[in-house]
């Protein structure tokens, strides 16, 4: 064998090497993106996850927005890239308690009665005013002492929370999409999709509650989001009762 020939062959032997090299790099890499996404989840291989579906707001039972459609099909991309499965379960037949399956739950507790819940329960630091004679003050965000309400198509608000039993990683999550309007539970599903990993870096497997502002969704739709506050240490312990008059007297 000449050197030529022999410079050929070695050259094919480190192209191949590199080549396979690169391939279990890539594929190692994928592998453990894929693991921490399914661990952020609760999503491991062949597992079901919950998707729980509310009505349009004063709509019929059977009715959903056109936002709330999209909000669910993002849900949907996300537990497929985690290999996992879909059960789609309307918000007023689900009877179970949670830390079994994940469950994403879409919409307020004006139009999903498992949102309701979920907030009385587990977030009783949060509250949302669904009162139809409140006014300027319907479907506004109390957090604690802070009240948030929304400038319609202009300043909308949503609490994007992920809630496990215990708070700390224990059992499968809840994930809680909770917004003034369909657009904002839409941008609260989109922002959880785009940001995961840096919420996995931040919080782990553990519990968390993000006060989102969706800005000028009547130009920008779903898109324009920046956060407000973690508001998780307020929204996960009880709002302080309200004084008494005859306290305030004193």
């Amino acid at each position: 064998m000449n050197d030529d020939v022999r410079n050929i062959v070695l050259g094919l032997i480190a192209a191949g090497i590199s080549a396979a090299l690169g391939w279990l790099s890539r594929t190692y890499l994928w592998r453990r993106r894929l693991r921490r996404k399914q661990a952020f989840f609760g999503l491991p291989e062949h597992s079901e996850a919950l998707l729980v579906v509310n009505h349009k707001a004063g709509g019929p039972e059977t009715s959903v927005t056109r936002h709330d459609v999209f909000a669910l099909l993002e849900l949907a991309a996300l537990v497929k890239d985690c290999d996992a499965h879909v059960q789609v379960v309307g918000h007023d037949a689900i009877r179970q308690g949670f830390g079994e399956r994940t469950e994403f739950c879409v919409g307020g507790p004006y139009s999903n009665s498992r949102t309701a819940a979920h907030l009385s329960s587990l977030l009783p630091g949060a509250r949302m005013n669904v009162e139809t004679d409140a006014g300027p003050a319907l479907g506004a965000l109390r957090i604690g002492g802070e009240e948030y309400r929304m400038e319609r198509g202009r300043s909308e608000f949503v609490l994007l929370a992920r809630i496990t039993a215990g708070g700390h990683g224990a059992g499968r999550p809840v994930f809680l999409f909770c917004g003034q309007r369909a657009i904002t539970n839409q941008a609260a599903t989109r922002y959880l999709a785009r940001h995961h990993e840096r919420l996995h870096r931040k919080y782990g497997t553990g519990s968390f509650v993000l006060l989102l502002k969706v800005l000028n969704s009547q130009a920008y739709g779903p898109d324009v989001v920046e956060l407000v506050a973690d508001v998780t240490r307020t929204a996960l312990r009880p709002a302080p009762a309200p004084e008494s008059a005859d306290a305030t007297a004193q």
